[in-house]
């Protein structure tokens, strides 16, 4: 069991410093900030690290390096929204066997309203990789790249500072190189043979034909001037701009044609959350087609029945993500079901999770995939980014996440994202269960993992209850601050 890090937790293994001072890349002036945001300092422009005096909140995330961009992003008064998209974008650099703009994932985002008689609600930003509507043939089907439109949604609902210069932090990654992480390392050594095979992809994952080691540089020209692109000319380029039908070109270079139709169609969706009362809150997961929000669901509401059957909620999950992949339907009936037929999945793709807590208790928590471990494993030409894999050429992986709230105190609880193939969904609920009841974290039942934090005195009103953990047999970090 871990206790939570109410500090920047340096168990990491970059060999660097923790605290990266990460150029904006790009023009940023109050007079394009939609908000105002009070409580920064006389020293600091909104949008730069140190803007944010006392309490920023934190990040989580499975790679290192994109836990502190989110950081930054928290110090230079952004919100947890703002500071998700930076840690979306640079994840995609720094962490693409599991994340990156050719392919997709889900959040659930919550903001404190006051205002509102529920406290503010939380919703699903869902952007979900789907197979072209059209015949994607070739011998490496590959999804639709739905990343970026995803996280330009998020901030669109849920932003505060300029989205050019939260994409520039990963340009500037990608452009100026990172050190390769343990966690990215690991995945390299996992897939060296069939990745490498692609040239492209050797180019910037290999010294000498030999896969990066942990440390080792990682330079992404390419991928560093399509986040330029983006930046300058907006994510809309991408899908149906010059951009979307240079990928097209490209798409066919690699096996997994896509079309401009596929691009201009490809959508994110804002939908409400699956709900289960517990006690005083309420927790929110994402709707299918993330049924990984859906089977997270099943197994919290299992283990409000019996917190101490975990197979039981296991088999609970299992069951409702089967029965909606078998014939669909209604994903708050199914997670509320007590009499689904046992179900099984077949063995899942990888997956990675990355949240972020502000000062004014505005949380979101994502999970993120490539549909395989570097998606079909080959670069797009001119781009320099992989293209997840298709799901009708393997099953998607179950994307869950989950978020306790109080609609009485009006503020923010718990968050939790799982990995772990089939033990993601479980990975959620049971460190859900323990947190809302210990106010603890707990190491999560093999195969899942989980990212964690929460504020056990609610936020706002008490800054100091509020602690970050990732899972302590991984390799993330838990990045926040005073």
């Amino acid at each position: 069991m871990r206790r939570f890090m109410n500090r920047i937790v340096a168990r990491t293994a970059l060999g660097v410093p923790l605290v990266l001072a990460l150029g904006l890349g790009g023009c940023e002036t109050l007079n394009s900030v939609k908000k105002t945001f009070v409580g920064g300092d006389s020293t600091a422009n909104l949008g730069q690290p140190g803007f944010v005096e006392g309490f920023i909140g934190g990040t989580v995330a499975d790679e290192p390096r994109a836990a502190l961009v989110g950081r930054e992003v928290l110090s230079g008064g952004g919100s947890a929204a703002d500071a998700v998209v930076a840690m979306g974008f640079a994840l995609a650099v720094t962490y693409p066997s599991h994340a990156g703009l050719g392919g997709g994932g889900v959040c659930i985002a919550y903001a404190t309203d006051k205002n509102s008689s529920n406290g503010g609600t939380p919703e699903a930003v869902s952007f979900v990789s789907l197979a072209p509507r059209g015949a994607n043939g070739g011998d490496r089907p590959t999804a639709l790249p739905l990343m970026a439109r995803g996280l330009f949604q998020l901030h669109a609902r849920y932003g505060l500072l300029p989205f050019d210069g939260l994409v520039a932090r990963a340009e500037t990654l990608a452009r100026s190189g990172v050190p390769t992480s343990r966690a990215f390392a690991k995945d390299l050594a996992l897939v060296a043979g069939p990745l490498l095979a692609d040239p492209r992809a050797r180019a910037v994952f290999a010294r000498g034909g030999t896969p990066l080691t942990e440390g080792q540089p990682m330079v992404q020209p390419e991928l560093a001037g399509t986040l330029a692109q983006i930046r300058i000319s907006g994510v809309g380029d991408l899908y149906q701009g010059v951009m979307a039908q240079r990928l097209v070109d490209a798409s066919r270079q690699i096996g997994g044609p896509l079309t401009t139709d596929d691009l201009r169609g490809a959508l994110p969706g804002m939908a409400p959350a699956i709900v289960v009362a517990y006690k005083n809150d309420k927790v929110a997961f994402p709707p299918p087609p993330a049924d990984g929000g859906l089977a997270a669901a099943a197994a919290f509401a299992a283990l409000v029945r019996d917190p101490s059957d975990l197979n039981a909620a296991s088999a609970r999950s299992l069951a409702a993500a089967a029965r909606y992949r078998a014939v669909g339907g209604n994903g708050q009936a199914l997670a509320e079901a007590t009499d689904l037929p046992p179900g099984a999945l077949p063995s899942l793709p990888a997956s990675t999770t990355f949240g972020a807590l502000d000062r004014q208790g505005n949380a979101v928590i994502c999970a993120a995939t490539m549909g395989n471990l570097f998606g079909t494993g080959r670069m797009l030409p001119g781009f320099g980014f992989l293209l997840a894999a298709s799901p009708t050429s393997l099953p998607p992986p179950l994307l869950s996440v989950g978020l306790a709230w109080s609609p009485r105190e009006h503020a923010f609880h718990a968050a939790v994202g799982g990995s772990g193939q089939a033990g993601a969904p479980l990975a959620v609920a049971a460190q859900l269960m323990s947190v809302l009841n210990t106010g603890k974290p707990t190491q999560v039942p093999d195969p899942g993992r989980s990212n964690t934090f929460a504020c056990t005195g609610y936020l706002p009103g008490s800054e100091r209850s509020c602690g970050f953990s990732t899972d302590p047999r991984g390799s993330g970090l838990a990045a926040a601050g005073q």
